[in-house]
């Protein structure tokens, strides 16, 4: 077992112990955790005596846990990502052997010594760079233009005797009023939805679908059926003269509509080299689809880029991501007005941010969520951070006020007393996600810490 004794390489533990210059964190490993028991269950692997052996080589790291059987479970991290792999049987990602060895590294990296990999390490080393030639000479293969001219074509007859019947449909509903529209069965806009699926517009039958829960809001549902309704008429109006329109504009409107671009066609766009801050996440379940949100902050672009990743069913997320991290990256944004989701192109090793990036005030905050908006209507989630709030209660409302006395409206997936004691009552930086109502937060620098909430 390659393990060090303490003293003797505490000072030079960069050169000697695992070569990754990560400071991982206890918090930030065990955010990875599927869920509470293997973040126990991980915890509890997280001795030296569970390990019979040990090493690192540049950015992966190994180690062989006894379990109840014969053979020891062969555990390996890529730390560049992070990825994970295991023999053992879980079905969780990753699973307690992987978290232990991740907290091994986080709390006693010196015991990790660079060393040659065993050939099971050498092997997925191999196919993991296999792999990813695999998918650049995938990306690297075009499509038949012809055919996809022929396909682009029907499609665009589809979505626009789709979006015409749309139209009408909407008209008729103005026409009645807002009550005779809340009178309305689920059945009414489940219909509309299943022809726009027919249309081949998704995403207009998701925003239908969407609506059909909040007919039924009564007199507090008006406002924001009108507001829905409005953004809804506002697409059908642009892609009546989508010809005319900018071309950033234009791909805002297919986007709505539910015409997605391929990877490959989103790389050819010009890319953004910056070291990129993870700020934030948030993941949501639709039906059996998992959707995990993963907001960037890049430090010298002074912008955010967002990582959407999609899991089916109990299927794991392909990539991890850990607040609080920076990576060197080349990111490629999707066309839009404003643009905001993006892919990596490219990027380095993972480093630690040792500070909060600069924040704006609750009134510069809301002045760019206006200009945004007036660039892109259709922005659901905007990325702001805040500096210098502090959370306050008025009566059973929560909300964060600024150094300038002004407030927004804040809700969070964490207790709210629990924040309120680790900032002590003083003023933090907050990041999270404004859609025009409410501030959803979804992580706090308190001092120089980071609290993924």
């Amino acid at each position: 077992m390659a393990i060090a004794p303490r003293d003797e390489y505490q000072e030079e533990q960069s050169q000697t112990s695992c070569g990754v210059t990560m400071p991982w964190t206890s918090e930030q490993v065990l955010a990875l955790a599927p869920d509470a028991s293997s973040a126990k269950n991980g915890r509890g692997l997280a001795t030296l005596s569970k390990w019979t052996a040990l090493g690192s080589h540049e950015t992966f790291i190994w180690g062989e846990c006894q379990g109840s059987g014969k053979n020891p479970y062969r555990t390996q991290i890529n730390l560049s990502e992070p990825a994970f792999r295991c023999s053992c049987p879980s079905r969780k990602f990753p699973c307690k052997h992987g978290l232990g060895l991740f907290l091994i590294l986080a709390e006693q990296s010196n015991q990790i010594l660079e060393s040659e990999p065993p050939d099971w390490v050498t092997d997925w080393i191999g196919s993991r760079s296999q792999k990813a030639e695999k998918q650049a000479q995938k990306k690297e293969q075009s499509a038949d233009p012809i055919a996809q001219a022929k396909r682009a074509a029907a499609r665009q007859d589809k979505v626009s005797a789709g979006i015409q019947e749309l139209r009408l449909w909407l008209e008729d509903r103005i026409r009645q009023g807002l009550i005779a529209v809340q009178q309305d069965s689920y059945q009414v806009w489940d219909s509309i939805a299943a022809r726009m699926v027919d249309a081949q517009a998704p995403g207009l039958a998701r925003r239908l679908r969407d609506l059909a829960g909040i007919v039924h809001l009564g007199s507090s549902g008006h406002q924001l059926l009108l507001e829905q309704l409005g953004q809804l008429y506002l697409i059908t109006e642009g892609y009546q003269r989508i010809e005319s329109l900018p071309p950033e504009v234009q791909a805002d409107l297919r986007t709505q509509i539910g015409w997605t671009m391929s990877q490959e066609e989103v790389l050819k766009e010009p890319s953004q080299t910056d070291l990129w801050l993870v700020v934030g996440q948030r993941t949501e379940v639709e039906e059996r689809l998992k959707v995990r949100r993963t907001w960037l902050f890049g430090i010298q672009s002074n912008r955010f880029a967002l990582l959407l990743d999609f899991a089916h069913g109990n299927q794991p997320f392909s990539e991890h991501w850990i607040s609080g991290t920076c990576l060197e990256a080349e990111i490629v944004f999707y066309p839009s007005a404003y643009p905001l989701r993006a892919l990596i192109k490219a990027r380095q090793e993972a480093a630690q941010l040792t500070r909060a990036p600069l924040g704006m005030s609750v009134s510069e905050a809301i002045g760019k969520y206006g200009s945004a908006i007036a660039q892109c209507p259709w922005i659901e989630q905007m990325p702001m951070i805040l500096s210098s709030v502090i959370l306050v209660r008025d009566r059973d409302c929560w909300m964060l006020r600024d150094a300038e006395e002004h407030y927004l409206p804040y809700r969070s997936d964490t207790d709210n007393w629990t924040l309120l004691a680790l900032s002590g009552g003083h003023s933090f930086t907050a990041f999270g996600e404004w859609n025009g109502k409410e501030f959803r937060l979804l992580s706090s620098w308190i001092g120089d810490e980071l609290y993924g909430l």
